[in-house]
């Protein structure tokens, strides 16, 4: 007959979907019941009250211990119980995202103008990094186009614990949007301070919880989020995105030009749409070619992938599926893998402070 111990051992592995981290690892598991005759009846905490993913930590804590649990009740933390919890959280997260010390990667995806597709290339390679293990963290930093928690098919709102933000995770991912603050029928009308106020939001006060990765999904040009985001984020690496088409090429130099001007490190250029591979096995250029090679040459970073247009890729956005999920083995999913292969491949260049000088 199973003891309490090893039921108790078999689901401090299980994570909690709203922090991420394991029961064991959190403290949630608050009671352990052996009954005599029917199985254990487990009691947890919970962070909140309106805890989004009950459903889903009911049905992972019976899975991991198998006919060994009848009942899961869940407690919601006190006041101080969840303080306690944020602050050891906290500690153990170590520095801010984007503050000497942090070791999380941020890679910024930048593009001269919009409709290039920048947001499907940042959700979908953040899902590509998720897949291989590593915690990832994704920012909609398109105040006014957001389109991030849709394409990953977020349709619940942050949390808030003891005053940080918890972002929703779906697909390994966790994403932080306007889009959860914002009503459909309302427009996000806001000029320059209340722009740099969301952004440092979005990175002082949400709780990251360390990830290996940042994608940032940048608005398109070289205004007033761009510059916040390159004060906050002075050490994030870029990918550029442009089209096949020259004129494409030409507007998306400009945003590999502000990051130069402010000292980011470009790492690569993206082009998107590339071509439509038919029936007939015929690969179409619909967008003309040569664009993200030329631009790739003139900004002297290498063209890391093509992205061919896919129409699973454009309806799994609109159902937030990612191409991984819709169409696996595809040409599209290969280059995203290229794509993260890459991005992983492209250690941060180390830096020279200009105060030091070896006499």
């Amino acid at each position: 007959m199973p003891t309490s111990e090893s039921i108790r051992a078999s689901i401090e592995e299980v994570h909690d979907p709203l922090l991420g981290r394991t029961l064991g690892d959190l403290g949630l598991i608050s009671e352990i019941d052996q009954g005599i005759l029917g199985g254990a009846k487990i009691r947890l905490l919970t962070p909140v009250p309106n805890h989004p993913h009950l459903p889903e930590l009911d049905a992972a804590v019976r899975v991991a211990s198998p006919g060994r649990v009848s009942t899961v009740d869940f407690d919601v933390m006190t006041d101080e119980q969840r303080k306690s919890l944020m602050d050891r959280l906290r500690d153990g997260a170590g520095p801010t995202v984007g503050q000497p010390g942090s070791a999380t990667r941020v890679i910024a995806i930048s593009s001269g103008k919009g409709g290039v597709g920048k947001s499907s290339v940042s959700a979908n390679l953040a899902v590509e990094l998720a897949k291989r293990g590593k915690r990832v963290g994704l920012i909609d930093a398109d105040i006014w186009g957001f389109s991030i928690p849709r394409m990953l098919g977020i349709d619940t709102p942050p949390v808030v614990i003891d005053e940080s933000i918890i972002p929703p995770r779906r697909h390994g991912v966790k994403a932080m949007s306007m889009d959860y603050f914002v009503p459909e029928d309302k427009a996000v009308v806001w000029r320059g301070p209340m722009l740099h106020k969301a952004i440092e939001q979005f990175l002082e006060d949400v709780f990251w919880d360390a990830p290996d990765y940042l994608i940032v999904d940048m608005p398109p040009g070289t205004g007033d989020i761009s510059i916040s985001m390159s004060q906050f984020l002075p050490r994030a690496q870029v990918l550029v995105v442009t089209t096949p088409q020259p004129t494409a090429q030409r507007v998306a130099r400009r945003a590999a030009l502000m990051a130069d001007e402010v000292d980011q490190e470009v790492i690569g250029v993206v082009e998107n749409m590339s071509w439509f591979t038919g029936d007939d096995g015929k690969r179409y250029e619909i967008f003309g070619s040569g664009g993200g090679e030329a631009l790739a040459a003139e900004i002297g970073v290498p063209l890391i992938v093509q992205v061919p247009l896919l129409p699973e890729m454009r309806s799994g956005a609109d159902h937030g599926e990612p191409i991984a999920i819709v169409a696996p083995g595809s040409e599209v999913e290969v280059a995203f893998e290229k794509l993260a292969d890459a991005v992983e491949a492209a250690k941060p260049r180390v830096r020279m402070h200009p105060d030091l000088v070896i006499k």
